[in-house]
């Protein structure tokens, strides 16, 4: 029997920074979302936005920022939701399930580590099957929201806490 893979989901310290900064991704997954080190230092320095790491085996596989902001409010009327942003995992783990575990941890982690907040939204490329999958896979669903991207159609998809 295969053995399932450790995921943990963390705020983003410098410890991370090193294996952050090394993240890359495939072309065509370069065009919907950002790199680690692209959107670190702003994250960081803005109370409203949360950076965190993916941890596989204790490991940083995957990033992502949690927003509490103005861009919340493009993607959700709830203002006891959190929208989720710039979700990569690096293109050497790609491919061992550690997406959907994440998305899946993510559930739990922000119940424990946001309390008051009740659902997670995100923007998903209406081109980008592979993330659509990724999200439905792990409980999301989409709203019919629509919103224009810098690449086009962005569907909006929810998952309540």
């Amino acid at each position: 029997m295969k053995r399932r893979l450790e995921v943990i989901i963390e705020h983003c310290n410098e410890f991370h920074l090193d294996p952050l900064k090394a993240f890359q991704l495939p072309e065509e997954q370069a065009k919907f979302t950002a790199l680690p080190i692209e959107i670190l230092e702003e994250a960081q320095a803005t109370s409203s936005q949360y950076p965190i790491v993916i941890l596989a085996e204790g490991s940083p596989v995957g990033f992502f920022v949690l927003h509490d902001d103005v861009l919340l409010e493009e993607h959700s009327d709830n203002d006891r939701a959190l929208l989720l942003m710039a979700f990569s995992i690096n293109e050497k783990e790609q491919g061992k399930g550690i997406a959907t575990k994440a998305m899946e941890e993510v559930q739990s982690f922000v119940g424990q580590a946001f309390p008051g907040k009740n659902e997670i939204v995100l923007g998903v490329n209406h081109k980008n099957m592979a993330a659509q999958h990724v999200y439905r896979k792990a409980g999301f669903h989409d709203t019919g929201r629509r919103k224009m991207g810098r690449n086009g159609e962005i569907f909006i998809f929810s998952v309540d806490l």
